[in-house]
């Protein structure tokens, strides 16, 4: 059957709808979206992208996902209603937990909106947000979109210029920021549309014009009617922009992802369920909310979805990264648990600091325990024998208990791969890590893994009511993901070559990303085309493959990153496991204790990295050669072997600027910063 589409009109608005005829319709099916859509009130549409920031789209509504498309408004109060007195909101003030009921939540947002609109917010122009999470950031994000404007959130790690083109580029009104730091930045130069800033953390060092603390700026709300608040909830429909999120900018300007609030309603409520996330009627979840709320991944878990099933969100400190996070998921227990791959790396290295530093007999029981939890994770099966049950009630619960999990029964990993050695590691502490995978056009995830649809190392199933295909597969069954759903983002904000790339003709979304489907509908990715490796020699290498297979051989490498595209060889750059200043989270000379162990099984004396690098160290050197040569041995090909490779002497970090917001690699900015070393490889 053909992939082509169906434009039907929509009952009532004026409004198109694009429907896939990749399923035969019957009478019934057709009425009932007609209907849905006939009781939706949205905005007219030609198309099903915009780059207007007042602009709206036509849903991708078919048959798999007929749901009545609603505002974030109608979102919440249909949460108010059913969970008003359940505790939403948990931040910790000195030794005190303050909490805020979702009846609070709603009506603290309502006056948030009412002092936007006394700022002069106006509709479709932006409320920046820049800073760490807390409620005030969930209070203002949602303030934001009631009171008709756009929420975008600005990382915290960004330079001056960094937050001013965010704020330029998304005609920002106001932006809310958390501190003199912060602040600072936006004072650096003079912004065309800012008409107020408001601070929400500690006390303001001068009064400046236009500059108001959250006090001030939630006592504003009083001077504007709810008649007049009302009157602006009442023109938002389903089909406009209320959120941009800004993509990180690895490769030229950071592009503003424009999501609707069917987008972020749609969202919240489907690929939520997909991943086992319980209504607060059946079980209230809790979590506790550390990530960059600018990033899709922690807004659409954390913010959306608290709100659309009444979970209980526990606020980190702001150093909960430099090492404070373990302390809050010991307080606030949570139920589940997301973190990007590199904050389940740092978990697993500390763990194994902490095994290393056990007794004898304690190491001997732990190592026992997890080998014993490895191997029933990995058989898959519903009933674990009695070893394991001893070994997870002995040892197992004790640690996860240790590390605040204790009530925790999801863990999420996402915005990035994850090596199959941290999988395997945490399946030994019981842990399964659910992958999810989408991207900040997909409005978050649109394949989730959890309890009921896991594979070791897959990205799990598509959410149920989202589609998507692979094109220009390979032999191998490998292509390009591509994604079709109500979660497929409106377009980029100003940017419409960008746009028509991003969507094919047909509306489809194309990820970038090479992967493969297994019959049971489990995705793998193994891959981004962009990253792809072709050699001189034409050759289409995969890189992240083979950077996780040399640091699974070598415990004492934290990043590797392949080089060899348009040349004769691959190399690859290496840097080791080192201690991070908990202060300005760089990381330091000195050795992390797992790679001072790795050098002492081979003799060595380091606990530096200038002990090591410039071949300093023979012992440490010579295993590294070995290490290559065992990954090489399993090659598919000549190409696909490094030749030659590099420590470097510092290892990657946001602060370096190799790293991302989320930690993510960021290879274009590696192979500028480490353009001479490179190079060095492929003189003559």
């Amino acid at each position: 059957m053909s992939r082509g589409n169906e434009i039907s009109p929509a009952a009532s608005s004026g409004t198109l709808v694009k429907k896939k005829d990749h399923y035969l319709f019957n009478a019934a099916e057709k009425k009932s979206i007609e209907e849905v859509l006939a009781g939706a009130e949205l905005a007219p549409a030609q198309s099903l992208w915009t780059t207007e920031a007042s602009g709206s789209v036509q849903l991708r509504m078919d048959e798999l996902c007929p749901e009545q498309p609603i505002t974030v408004h109608q979102m919440f109060t249909n949460s108010v209603q059913k969970y008003g007195k359940l505790t939403a909101l948990a931040s910790k003030k000195g030794n005190k937990w303050e909490k805020v009921t979702f009846s609070e939540y709603y009506h603290l947002s309502r006056m948030a909106a009412k002092g936007f609109l006394k700022l002069g917010l106006e509709r479709f122009h932006s409320v920046a947000i820049l800073g760490f999470n807390s409620a005030e950031w969930f209070i203002a994000a949602v303030g934001a979109v009631f009171a008709g404007g756009i929420m975008a959130g600005i990382y915290t790690t960004n330079s001056p210029d960094a937050c001013l083109y965010v704020a330029n580029d998304s005609r920002a009104n106001v932006i809310v920021v958390e501190n003199q730091k912060q602040l600072d930045k936006i004072l650096e130069d003079k912004l065309p549309h800012l008409k107020a800033i408001v601070q929400y953390s500690g006390s303001l060092k001068e009064k400046l014009p236009n500059l108001y603390s959250w006090e001030e700026f939630m006592g504003l709300g009083l001077e504007v009617s709810d008649q007049e608040l009302d009157e602006v909830i009442c023109s938002q429909k389903a089909n406009q922009c209320c959120v941009l999120i800004y993509t990180s900018g690895t490769t030229g300007s950071p592009k503003g992802v424009m999501l609707s609030h069917d987008n972020i309603t749609w969202t919240a409520h489907h690929a939520s369920r997909a991943g086992d996330m319980q209504p607060a009627e059946i079980s209230q979840e809790s979590l506790v909310s550390y990530l960059p709320l600018s990033h899709i991944a922690a807004q659409i878990y954390d913010l959306w979805t608290g709100i659309q099933w009444g979970e209980q969100v526990s606020f980190a400190q702001p150093d909960a990264l430099k090492g404070s996070l373990v302390d809050t998921l010991r307080e606030a227990t949570p139920t589940a648990h997301m973190g990007v791959p590199r904050v389940w790396e740092k978990i697993m290295e500390k763990i194994k600091e902490g095994i290393s530093q056990c007794g004898y007999m304690k190491r001997k029981l732990v190592t026992w325990a997890m080998s014993v939890s490895l191997e029933a994770n990995q058989r898959l099966t519903k009933y674990k024998s009695f070893l394991f049950t001893l070994a997870d009630s002995l040892v197992l619960q004790k640690l996860r208990a240790e590390l605040g999990f204790s009530n925790c029964v999801k863990f999420f990993s996402g915005a990035a791969p994850i090596g199959s050695e941290t999988l395997q590691f945490f399946l030994g502490l019981n842990i399964r890590l659910y992958e999810a995978y989408g991207m900040s056009e997909s409005s978050g995830p649109h394949f989730m893994s959890g309890p009921k649809a896991y594979q070791f190392s897959s990205c799990g199933k598509v959410v149920p009511g989202c589609q998507y295909k692979l094109v220009n597969v390979d032999g191998d069954g490998i292509g390009e993901v591509c994604f079709w759903g109500r979660n497929v983002f409106m377009g980029f904000l100003n940017m419409e070559d960008k746009t028509k790339e991003a969507l094919d003709e047909d509306g489809w979304l194309r990820s970038g990303d090479l992967g493969r489907v297994d019959e049971d509908g489990f995705l793998y990715i193994t891959g981004r085309i962009k990253e792809l490796i072709i050699t001189a020699g034409g050759e289409n290498i995969p890189p992240l493959p083979i950077e996780d297979a040399v640091k699974q051989e070598l415990p004492i490498i934290s990043n590797a990153m392949l080089i060899g595209d348009k040349r004769k060889f691959l190399s690859i750059l290496l840097t080791l496991k080192c201690t991070i200043n908990p202060e300005t989270t760089e990381p330091t000379d000195i050795l992390s204790l797992e790679a001072v162990e790795f050098c002492q099984r081979l003799g060595s004396q380091s606990t530096k990295v200038s002990d090591i690098i410039g071949g300093k160290d023979k012992l440490v050197y010579q295993s590294i050669e070995e290490g290559i040569a065992r990954v090489n041995s399993k090659a598919t090909s000549n190409a696909q072997r490094i030749q030659k490779w590099i420590i470097l002497g510092k290892d990657f970090s946001i602060v370096g600027g190799e790293l991302g917001p989320t930690m993510k690699l960021r290879r274009p900015a590696v192979l500028q910063i480490y353009h001479s070393e490179i190079e060095s490889f492929y003189r003559e």
